[in-house]
């Protein structure tokens, strides 16, 4: 007779999800028992590490992926993670372990107290099934909540004891459309908006690039001569940065965003919120005079806007339904925008000197993962992404997530047969969150080649503190890090890179290679403004 562990095996087959992320526990073993042949259990040694791995492994794959966690801790372990893989719109089924049900009334050691409220509210569902027979039929309703517009985790709390019971007959397989069109009265005005206006501007957002619409984007903004922005802080690249309409991304503060935007009379902003903001600067969320048109899939993201009109809808199928409607404009296209100044090359190199050079080497078809919140303003000042879905980070602010990020991606993109170099940037700080990704992507003889700017210290918390006038602040520098032993003991290739020239050499040696090689490079200990 089937057990319900068989059967949730077969659904999980049914789905393409025979890729498991995770750190096993106790409370898991008996849904990891004889692990089947055809599926591949991805370890990492801490479960933040299992997330953010299964995150990125999510996104560069464009499907949902699975992450088993172990019961309560292992989900506290997961919590950072969890949160980013929600503000990323990253579909994951997030399971845990829960101890078994006949001693769930005395909270034994291991117990999970009240396991769907543990992860809220970053998840979209949470649950824990009234009977073992129900696990298989909840993982296929985790999948369809995981994966519908806006995508994100949804999480399943699983006693032990429930794999060896009995299945009833599985569940029919089913399946859930993950994109809606806009309405059409809506479009209509916002067309009309558009092709009225004199001088209007477009904001893109990571649904752009989501919604794999890099090509109607483009189209939209030369039928509208229009100059683009990245919304602020964005997780993904939005429209191909060397493209003469380009202008950056703007910057995530109330009052210097709407200075940034002053001029234009309508504002079209797709795929993002209205807006993402962090320090605050106060003003008005727009220039005086300017009406703001927002298209999301994120209901969420509509309510809470402070100004502007929302449209619900697919991102990538509203800028094609307005592409159809908008007539072209009679005006000429914005000038392009200056190309970044040759940094000067010093020793230490500054931040715009180390991220020239990545530029300069930088493979065609490479993929981006970065977290270096403090050099970012540099990073992306001086390497500009030219192809979709090819930078990632977190959405939501909190570290930890870029290196094991970075290790998914690599993973799907061996696994898709696309194959495209994978290059990390992780602040010496970020580095430390998840270092032990390291020994995962070693295993897997991943040759993710993670660049690491050294300048020893939490240079952001620094640049925070000067903006809002907080001096004295405790716990800013980072003395006594030697990431090059760190990474040999986790079985990386390592080397100090300290010019331009060795970066190149070192980047082609690495992406070459047969494990993760680890660059750290000293860079200047200047603080960079906040904005």
């Amino acid at each position: 007779m089937a057990t319900v562990r068989d059967a949730t095996y077969d659904v999980l087959r049914t789905l393409g999800m025979t890729t498991v992320f995770g750190n096993p526990g106790s409370t898991e073993e008996p849904f990891l028992e004889n692990f089947p042949a055809d599926f591949r259990y991805v370890h990492a040694l801490q479960e933040a590490t299992a997330v953010a791995m299964a995150d990125g492994y999510a996104q560069a794959s464009g499907t949902a992926a699975h992450v088993n966690l172990h019961t309560a801790p292992g989900t506290g372990n997961g919590m950072g993670n969890l949160v980013t893989a929600w503000h990323n719109k990253t579909p994951l089924i997030v399971t845990a372990g829960q101890q078994t049900r006949e001693m769930l009334l005395l909270e034994p050691r291991l117990a999970s107290r009240r396991p769907t409220e543990l992860p809220q509210p970053y998840v979209k569902w949470a649950y824990e099934p009234a009977r073992p027979q129900d696990i298989p039929a909840a993982v296929l309703r985790a999948y369809a909540t995981a994966v519908q517009p806006p995508a994100g985790p949804v999480f399943l709390s699983l006693p032990m004891d429930d794999w060896a019971q009995p299945a009833d007959p599985l569940p029919a397989p089913r399946t859930v459309a993950t994109r809606f069109a806009p309405d059409p009265q809506r479009l209509a005005e916002f067309a009309r908006i558009l092709a009225g206006s004199d001088n209007p501007v477009l904001v893109y957002g990571p649904g752009v690039d989501r919604s794999g619409s890099w090509p109607t984007a483009v189209a939209l903004a030369e039928r509208l001569a229009a100059p683009v922005w990245s919304a602020p802080a964005p997780e993904r690249a939005v429209f191909p940065e060397d493209h003469p309409h380009f202008r950056g991304v703007l910057p995530y503060a109330i009052g210097p965003l709407a200075e940034a935007l002053r001029g234009h009379d309508t504002v079209l902003v797709v795929g993002a919120p209205v807006f993402r903001y962090y320090p605050y600067v106060p003003g008005g969320h727009l220039p005086e005079g300017a009406r703001l048109l927002h298209v999301t899939d994120d209901p969420d993201e509509a309510a809470r806007a402070p100004v502007g009109d929302s449209l619900l809808g697919d991102p990538g199928l509203t800028l094609a339904a307005l592409l159809d409607r908008v007539p072209p404009a009679d005006r000429p296209p914005p000038a392009p925008r200056a190309a970044p100044t040759p940094p000067e090359i010093t020793a230490p190199l500054s931040a715009d000197a180390l991220f020239a050079g990545l530029a300069a080497h930088w493979p065609a078809d490479g993929v981006l993962v970065q977290e270096s919140p403090s050099n970012l303003s540099a990073l992306r000042r001086q390497l500009r992404i030219t192809r979709p879905a090819s930078y990632f980070t977190m959405a939501s602010g909190g570290l930890g997530y870029g290196l094991p990020a970075a290790i998914g991606v690599a993973l799907a993109e061996r696994d898709s047969g696309r194959g495209r170099p994978v290059v990390a940037v992780v602040g010496d700080g970020s580095f430390h969150y998840s270092v032990q990704a390291l020994w995962t992507a070693a295993r897997l003889a991943l040759p993710v080649v993670v660049v690491v700017p050294v300048n020893q210290q939490y240079a952001i918390l620094k640049a925070f503190a000067e903006l809002k006038d907080t001096p004295g602040v405790p716990g800013l520098d980072l003395p006594g890090l030697d990431i090059v032993a760190i990474a040999a003991g986790y079985g990386c290739a390592t080397e100090v890179v300290e010019t331009p020239d060795q970066l190149g050499a070192a980047l082609a040696t690495g992406l070459r290679a047969d494990r993760p090689t680890v660059l750290p490079v000293p860079i200047s200990t200047d603080v960079p403004s906040l904005l």
